[in-house]
């Protein structure tokens, strides 16, 4: 059974892998023309365009690993019936319970690789590229607001006006409020950067409210101490499903602490826990196809089927998060059911098999 055991991984690996290699030239092929139509902005030229289609492949790998998984087991599992290797398999006594752990090894591997690169790769490739193109382009963060980015640090709220890429902040306006929520102070800066555990603003303004007396003072540096730090800005520029769980979680706790919404982060952060997982679901999906009649399907049926069950699992995925956004599911929920509704069917399939 070992030997059995690592021919099929091996070539669940092989086509695995090669169905991933033609899904990543797709998608940067993609981003290269989208990307072609920024050249000139700035200093944003070929190179730079090159530099952020390469820097955007580990992204692309976290999304096309499960639907690589998919279509290249089936591919292979088709083959194997194809040649009746899966025959003579169940006639030498192995069963398909077997068959799926063997298979089951195979796809660990792919969770393993799609946990890695989704917690130290991508967060940062996707961080460096956005800042890369915001540079050349001479452009600012994309802000949630047309007067700037707003945050509430405590019994403040902050305004910012522009993020540049390396976290530097343009305009900042701190409204402080006192625990009755009575404006006391507004701070008026030019700018901030973060030193040493605090932010160092520059060409401050502050206006204090006592009583019925206005106090105005300028300070051409203060300290400001706050829970805001530039790992939290890190959410500008990366889509919460491409963040390391750990700033996600971080982030949760910061939204929290300031009684803010967090449902779109949990919904992420429970997705980065699951997702890896769905490898293993896609081999279970796939197992039963490799036991239907090759003459009622052949393996390019196979194939295209396994493209379209990968786009379901990912129309899915969005679907839910939408749903669980506009309904207040439970983030767990609407991040597991996918995930579930694909499990299901593959062992009932599977079920079907056996009974056959």
């Amino acid at each position: 059974m070992k030997i059995v055991s690592r021919y099929l991984t091996q070539e669940i690996l092989s086509s695995v892998t090669l169905i991933m290699v033609a899904l990543l030239a797709m998608f940067s092929f993609f981003d290269l023309i989208q990307e072609l139509g920024d050249i000139g902005r700035g200093s944003y030229g070929l190179g730079q365009v090159l530099i952020f289609v390469l820097l955007s492949v580990p992204g692309h790998v976290y999304e096309v690993v499960p639907i690589a998984v998919l279509v290249g087991s089936m591919y292979t599992l088709g083959q194997f019936a194809r040649h009746s290797e899966l025959i003579v398999l169940r006639v030498s006594g192995v069963s398909i319970a077997s068959i799926a752990m063997a298979l089951l090894r195979a796809g660990l591997i792919f969770t393993i690789f799609t946990f890695v690169v989704g917690e130290l790769v991508t967060p940062y490739s996707e961080k460096t590229a956005q800042r890369m193109r915001i540079q050349a382009t001479d452009s600012v963060v994309a802000q949630e607001f047309r007067s700037g980015l707003w945050i509430k640090d405590g019994n403040s709220f902050v305004n910012v006006e522009e993020v540049l890429p390396d976290a530097e902040l343009l305009n900042i306006h701190i409204y402080e409020f006192d625990p009755e929520f009575r404006l006391r102070r507004i701070n008026n800066a030019k700018s901030g950067k973060f030193e040493h555990k605090g932010w160092n603003l520059r060409d401050v303004t502050q206006t204090s409210f006592d009583q019925d007396k206005v106090h105005t003072s300028f300070f051409p540096e203060a300290n400001w101490q706050s829970l805001i730090r530039p790992e939290l800005l890190n959410v500008l520029l990366v889509v919460p499903e491409k963040m390391a769980a750990w700033n996600l979680y971080f982030y949760i706790s910061h939204l929290s602490a300031n009684k803010q919404k967090t449902s779109r982060y949990e919904i992420a952060l429970w997705s980065k826990m699951v997702y890896p997982v769905a490898s293993l679901v896609m081999i279970v999906l796939a197992l039963p196809f490799g036991f239907l009649q090759q003459r009622s399907s052949g393996v390019s049926a196979k194939i295209f089927a396994g493209i379209m069950l990968g786009i379901l699992y990912q129309i899915l995925n969005r679907l839910f998060l939408h749903l669980g956004l506009l309904n207040d599911w439970q983030p767990l929920f609407s991040a597991v059911a996918p995930t579930l509704i694909f499990l299901g069917a593959g062992m009932a399939m599977l079920a079907w098999v056996e009974r056959r």
